[in-house]
């Protein structure tokens, strides 16, 4: 069992790669907003940037989900592998989340307002294992 899991982890690494490779290739301008994510927010708020994506409850919630079994994961594989991991659950999330990864390439604190705002305590203790100031300091895109 424990084989199989580092399989899908390195499935979801090497698609993160990939996914990192064809931005770049593509000058990496973020996609359109599809809906599924939110919208570009018309009005700035007072905790996200003009221009910025804003991310729905529920897709906020859905990263939360991601992270929050991870955590132990995170411990014990340190934070070297733990930062990888990471990586690869926020682009898996951007994927499922209409394609989104172009905009946390653009602003990736994006990671941070939301799971700040959705799950404190799962970031902090994610912070904590990961040993980061902040969870857009761990990303590598």
């Amino acid at each position: 069992m424990p084989q199989r899991r580092w399989i899908s982890r390195s499935v979801l690494l090497i698609a993160g790669a990939l996914t990192a490779a064809t931005l770049t290739a593509c000058g990496g301008t973020p996609p359109a907003s599809t809906g599924s994510a939110g919208t570009t927010s018309a009005a700035p708020t007072t905790t996200t940037p003009a221009g910025t994506l804003t991310i729905s409850p529920s897709s906020a919630a859905q990263l939360c989900d991601m992270i929050r079994p991870e955590l132990s994961n995170f411990r014990v594989q340190g934070p070297t592998l733990g930062r990888i991991s990471l990586n690869a659950m926020v682009h898996d999330w951007g994927f499922r989340n209409g394609g989104i990864n172009g905009h946390v390439l653009a602003d990736k604190a994006m990671i941070d307002r939301v799971t700040t705002e959705s799950c404190p305590e799962v970031r902090t203790e994610a912070l904590t294992a990961l040993e980061l100031p902040s969870l857009a300091a761990g990303l590598a895109f």
